[in-house]
């Protein structure tokens, strides 16, 4: 036999990439009150080996069964085997194509491949029961896997459900891919360790041997991880499902160890640590279920945020959010506003925010001239004004968004009408310019008759009610029907004069 053996293949969620792997990393977190559990089956009639029956099935089938106060949250399928790969296959006769591929060549005669794909509304729809893989077809079990005993196929769906009885749980997904022999060592970082009570760590295994453990060690902080009998310390991948108890899961395991003696309050990482002396192993994903109760504050502004014409005062509308939290985000909590990078406003929560909720204010910020008129402005949360926060959360690098300001003049629009009846009826009886009164200050309105006479001079205090307030008889009698003309300066940077005419009728 090959001295690598059986192939042990740890996956979860599986990268599109190629070659010897990449690091393991945080790919996704859940907070609430959650947990996770995961069903399967491999494909394997026998644990594979040298001297046995290389055949393998095209189906197999598990059962999903939560109680009636739990709530799924997030389902992903993972399927994978030996050979090149097969990504066509059916849940439930369903057809499914993964999102995401993985391949890997242990030799030139040997290439293993996995998929995954997210299955959340479909087991959201479909809940407990009865869940089938099948079309697992392309699997190879030719003699350069038969020979070695690394022919093998098998599936699971990893479910995160939520528990009103449940503490408030953060849950980590890390991935990549990491191998052995001899050993690898993983880093697990952006952990929140508040509680260690009930604290877990989990896995799923594919082509683990129950019969094969040389110098085979699974440890957390130094600390040695196991869970027998299902998974003796020497022997952690060996075809076991610790949800159900099963012991036949040949060449796949569905594994969670306690690690509450492994790690301490206040932790923020943990090392794993992984040996073998002849199986390959492949670590895809680590999953960790830790008590966490944090709040989590995320900002957003408002696209349309208010601006006056000619006026440096903005009015910004804003959202304070606790969506993924495991805590409320308490009131006075500090908001910050920038301006490359010179602190141009500030305020806080002026309420406590619940897990899932959101809050929206408004703030002015008065905008220095020595700013562009277009201007990019910086919201941080948990900002005291100096770069720095008041409040632990759950991830601190979400805090602060962005919004493009432009307060040039362009967006003062005036529209002239033409014509109004100053017959005092109440209603169109002056000469109204829509915009341009208490907007354009320094405008000046000057009416003439058809002969060209100046008739009427205004401004922003001095509106035009139909009558004469110059040349030989001003008047206060309002004038004929008939066409008026019009001259508007309006004396702001940027804007010229108008001209038209106006028709008065009674």
């Amino acid at each position: 036999m090959n001295p690598l053996g059986r192939l042990m293949f740890c996956c979860l969620f599986l990268l599109a990439t190629k070659g010897l792997g990449q690091s393991i990393a945080l790919y996704e977190q859940h907070n609430g009150r959650y947990d996770y559990t995961a069903i399967g089956n491999t494909l394997n009639t026998s644990e594979n080996g040298a001297f046995t029956n290389c055949s393998i099935l095209t189906s197999s089938e598990a059962n999903l069964s939560l109680s009636n106060n739990q709530y799924i949250i997030a389902a992903y399928l993972y399927w994978a085997g030996s050979g090149t790969g097969d990504f066509e296959i059916n849940l439930n006769t369903i057809p499914i194509v993964p999102e995401r591929t993985f391949t890997y060549s242990l030799d030139a005669n040997r290439v293993f491949f996995a998929a995954f794909a997210e299955v959340t509304e479909w087991v959201q729809n479909q809940g407990n029961g009865t869940y089938t893989l099948s079309n697992l077809e392309d699997i190879d079990i030719s003699e350069n896997y038969c020979s070695t005993g690394t022919n093998f196929a098998g599936w699971s769906i990893v479910v995160i459900y939520e528990d009103e009885n449940l503490p408030l749980n953060q849950i980590n997904i890390y991935d990549g891919l990491e191998t052995v022999p001899e050993a690898i060592t993983i880093e697990l970082d952006n952990l929140n360790v508040l509680d260690v009570d009930g604290a877990k760590i989990g896995f799923i295994a594919w082509e683990g041997d129950s019969s094969l453990a040389v110098n085979e060690s699974l440890r957390m902080n130094g600390f040695l991880l196991s869970n027998p009998p299902l998974n003796p310390s020497t022997n952690a991948f060996n075809g076991t499902n610790s949800f159900t108890g099963e012991n036949d899961l040949y060449n796949m395991d569905i594994d969670v160890y306690p690690i509450q003696n492994t790690i301490n309050v206040g932790d923020t990482s943990a090392t794993i640590e992984l040996t073998s002396g002849q199986d390959l192993v492949m670590v895809n994903s680590i999953i960790t279920v830790l008590n966490s109760q944090l709040p989590d504050a995320t900002i957003e502004l408002t696209n349309s945020s208010e601006t006056n014409c000619f006026s440096r005062t903005v009015l910004l509308e804003y959202t304070i959010s606790n969506i993924n939290a495991t805590d409320e985000l308490p009131a006075g909590t500090p908001i910050a506003f920038y301006i490359e990078n010179i602190l141009v406003g500030q305020t806080t929560t002026d309420e406590t925010i619940a897990i899932g909720a959101s809050i929206t204010n408004a703030i002015e910020i008065e905008i220095s001239p020595d700013v562009p008129d277009q201007f990019e402005i910086i919201a941080v949360v948990d900002d005291t004004g100096n770069g720095t926060g008041v409040v632990a959360e759950i991830k601190e690098d979400n805090n602060s968004t962005n919004l493009t300001l432009d307060l040039s003049n362009d967006g003062c629009p005036v529209v002239v009408p033409q014509g109004f009846s100053p017959n005092g009826d109440g209603f169109n009886d002056w000469f109204n310019i829509q915009g341009l009164y208490d907007v354009f200050l320094n405008h000046k309105l000057l009416i003439y008759n058809r002969f060209g006479t100046l008739i009427f001079e205004g401004n922003n205090d001095l509106k035009w009610n139909g009558a004469s307030n110059r040349g030989p008889n001003p008047s206060s009698k309002k004038l004929p029907a008939g066409t008026y003309y019009y001259v508007l300066h309006l004396n702001e940077k940027g804007y010229g004069s108008k001209t038209g005419w106006v028709y008065i009728n009674y």
